[in-house]
């Protein structure tokens, strides 16, 4: 049976809430403080998960040579789209991130915008994060962000809902379940009348159980922000950037 993010369905009508418009204008500040905080200015870059491309194509704005991987068709798309746009070349591949694996290649691994976590078996994780490692060379660095469990425990709201402008109006009902450990979300998109659900799930992480899973995988120096600014992960930070060296 596959998991729910290999519906390609669910990329597609759900593109433009999950990736408006501010998400790009956003990407070049994002990737020069993750940049900052690696202390990186040139080399062999993945962005793993990379969805539309925004960071992988910003990235290869700056020279870096830029290897995309996603396993949805229909984002990727998107992303070979915004390179040609942006007038940059960079390689894409069509893959899952627990196959994925290219022994000391990269200089630096991205991995934004909570794409980790999706799979329903949890060891699925620690293999991805074993890829990681492996695909990185000696003094190479990860960067990871995603939503930590902090962050969510402070600002969870059972249901929210968004509109566009365009009228179409997408409802999220939320619940936590495993003991605190995985985030169910059930999303009903409104548009023409119509009403169509998607259902996903993945799990959430505190910046020690991330730290955990980083030390496990053979990672020696992990750093954690709240923020791809660098700023403390501490009662206020928005967001869990892990940064591991190898």
């Amino acid at each position: 049976m596959s998991e729910w993010f290999e519906d390609e369905v669910f990329w597609d009508r759900l593109y433009p809430f999950m990736f408006p418009e501010c998400e790009f204008e956003n990407a070049e500040d994002q990737v020069d403080n993750a940049l900052d905080l690696v202390g990186l200015q040139e080399g062999f870059v993945l962005d793993l998960a990379c969805g539309p491309g925004r960071h992988a194509t910003a990235l290869a704005k700056k020279d870096f040579r830029v290897t995309g991987v996603d396993l949805s068709s229909f984002l990727l798309q998107k992303a070979r789209d915004l390179a040609r746009a942006g007038g940059v070349s960079i390689e894409w591949v069509h893959e899952d991130m627990r196959r994925f694996v290219r022994p000391e290649t990269f200089d630096l691994v991205i991995n934004m915008f909570t794409a980790f976590g999706y799979f329903d078996d949890k060891r699925d994780d620690l293999r991805v994060l074993r890829n990681v490692h492996s695909s990185l060379r000696n003094g190479g660095t990860f960067v990871i962000e995603l939503l930590g469990k902090e962050a969510l425990a402070r600002k969870f709201l059972p249901t929210t809902s968004e509109e566009l402008p365009n009228g179409k109006l997408l409802v999220q009902r939320h619940e936590i379940f495993d003991d605190w450990t995985r985030i169910r979300n059930q999303l009903i998109l409104i548009e023409n009348g119509r009403a169509t659900t998607f259902r996903f799930h993945h799990t959430v992480y505190s910046g020690q159980e991330l730290r955990d899973r980083l030390v496990e995988v053979g990672f020696d120096d992990v750093r954690l922000f709240g923020g791809l600014d660098g700023s403390e992960y501490g009662l206020n930070a928005s967001r869990l950037v892990a940064v591991a060296r190898k």
